[in-house]
């Protein structure tokens, strides 16, 4: 299998040839375009109480696709996503990554997902009351509104709530005023995201949130 990120930053989508008896594991609705001939099955995404936890808690489709190459030649096909901004693949060795709400976009069969409690620090965070665990060995795709950062954590960080797109899951989580009451209230940064330990967390230079309160008192 081969791919290639193309579009940039603003726009990102993957081109991938897949060779014979090749699979891709995508997010439903992902597919661009595809050659004649490459195999799709609608599958759920996982059993059905895991898939429906997925669906209504994890940002994630209750199907995914799969498409495999089952012809004798190389065959092409698009993914792209559903919002503007990046695409960064990753790749997984046995250690997971925690990924936000909507931001998995598509995998090679080895990677696995799980719907996990993230808790109320994080719903308060704007990340969602749950969270998606991408575990396994293979390749994982992912995506976010803007630009996606890679940051590596010593210690500590301070993220903007709405900001964080992935994170190791040796990192902790934790809320803190940007300031004190008023700075926090007048700043207009209210709460901040903590992240400690050592490891790797994915930042988005956009967030929807902050794009839905820009666009609201202008419809």
């Amino acid at each position: 299998m081969k791919y290639k990120i193309e579009g940039g930053s603003s726009f990102s989508h993957i081109k991938f040839v897949l060779n014979p008896g090749d699979k891709i594991i995508t997010e439903a609705d992902a597919m661009a375009s595809m050659d004649a001939g490459l195999s799709q099955t609608a599958k759920m995404n996982g059993h059905i109480i895991k898939a429906f936890l997925k669906k209504f808690f994890g940002g994630e489709s209750l199907f995914v696709n799969h498409f495999e190459n089952t012809t004798q030649e190389p065959k092409e096909i698009v993914i792209t996503k559903s919002t503007p901004g990046e695409i960064v693949p990753l790749k997984l060795e046995g250690k997971g990554m925690y990924l936000q709400p909507g931001a998995y976009i598509c995998s090679t069969p080895g990677i696995h997902l799980i719907v996990e409690w993230a808790g109320i620090r994080s719903f308060l965070a704007r990340e969602g009351l749950f969270r998606l665990y991408a575990a396994g060995t293979g390749y994982l795709w992912f995506g976010a509104y803007g630009r996606i950062v890679p940051k590596t954590v010593k210690r500590e960080y301070l993220v903007d709530t709405g900001h964080l797109v992935a994170y190791e899951p040796q990192m902790g989580m934790k809320l803190q005023m940007s300031g004190n009451l008023m700075s926090s209230l007048l700043s207009g940064e209210g709460l901040l995201t903590r992240m400690e330990g050592d490891g790797k967390i994915f930042l988005q230079t956009r967030s929807m949130s902050g794009l839905a309160a820009w666009l609201n008192p202008r419809l």
